[in-house]
């Protein structure tokens, strides 16, 4: 029995879609016992899959960093049956996937010969054209591992530093390593300065963000400078603007980041609004097969 929450319908897992309460993996899946799998996270909008090619591009390169022997085709093939099976065909939605190393007993080398562990479900997610959020922000230790540019299902320091912002009464945790910023908790972090775009580049001490990736190719196209540098936490207050990026959070303005405040008021900062303005066009786009 599960206890009462926003669970999906129906779950695919290894080949079969069974009801929530019926989906179930072996006790000694390396996902379960280590942390062992790549996750991620997809939303169906108007039309289509939003940037799916990318998004199953990204998990197929994570499989490949950790060596989980896996072609995600596979997931592409099952994801119209699962919605289908869902109610979710034509809905607005949220797809998560992931894959394990598999079933073996608890060792920490890698099995030899194990299939991978694959589940994936669909849930109902809606999401504003443009995110009229302007969220406030702790600033905390990343104290995460070397290797953030992996999507790892191991997300431990992720979920400490967001229960630390949702206990302060904030929507996300920006993390600094070394006097530097680096991404939130559960998304990407920009910057503007003189009307230029200031980020994090995409090394190992971040996720390469889809919506991350989307929001530079935009910046190109709107002739907006761009500059992949860390911004150190001494500068924030000489920042004009800063916005999150994500795949649920799209383009969301940032008020207060630690103890700066950028806005007073329920404002957004021109290039920002520039940005979520442009991101919100591509909604109108089939962008299921766009490379990123």
């Amino acid at each position: 029995m599960l206890p009462k929450g926003n669970f999906p319908k129906k779950v695919y897992i290894n080949g079969e879609i069974l009801s929530s309460e019926n989906a179930k993996i072996s006790v000694f899946d390396r996902g379960f016992l280590f942390g062992d799998g790549i996750y991620e996270v997809m939303m169906q909008l108007e039309n289509g899959i939003f940037y799916k090619k990318a998004h199953l591009d990204r998990l197929q390169n994570n499989l490949n960093k950790i060596g989980i022997d896996y072609c995600v085709k596979k997931i592409d093939e099952e994801l119209d049956d699962l919605l289908l099976a869902s109610n979710l065909t034509d809905e607005s939605c949220l797809i998560y996937m992931q894959v394990t190393r598999g079933i073996a007993p608890r060792k920490h080398s890698y099995p030899q010969n194990v299939p991978a562990s694959v589940m994936m479900y669909a849930l109902p997610y809606s999401l504003p054209v443009i995110n009229p959020k302007h969220m406030k922000s702790i600033l905390t230790p990343d104290f995460r591992w070397h290797r953030c540019d992996i999507k790892s299902i191991s997300l431990l320091g992720n979920v400490m530093t967001n229960e630390a912002a949702i206990s302060a009464n904030t929507g996300e945790a920006t993390l600094v390593r070394d006097g530097l910023i680096s991404e939130g908790s559960h998304s990407n972090i920009f910057f503007v300065k003189d009307e230029a775009v200031i980020t994090h580049p995409a090394n190992e001490h971040i996720l390469d963000g889809i919506t991350r990736r989307i929001i530079l190719g935009l910046c190109k196209d709107l002739d907006i400078p761009i500059i992949e540098k860390a911004v150190a936490q001494k500068d924030i207050e000489q920042m004009d603007e800063a916005f999150f990026t994500g795949t649920t959070t799209q383009v969301a303005s940032i008020a207060q980041l630690g103890q700066h405040i950028f806005y007073k008021n329920e404002e957004t900062g021109k290039v920002t609004r520039k940005l979520q303005t442009a991101f919100s066009k591509l909604r109108n786009l089939d962008t299921s097969m766009i490379d990123l």
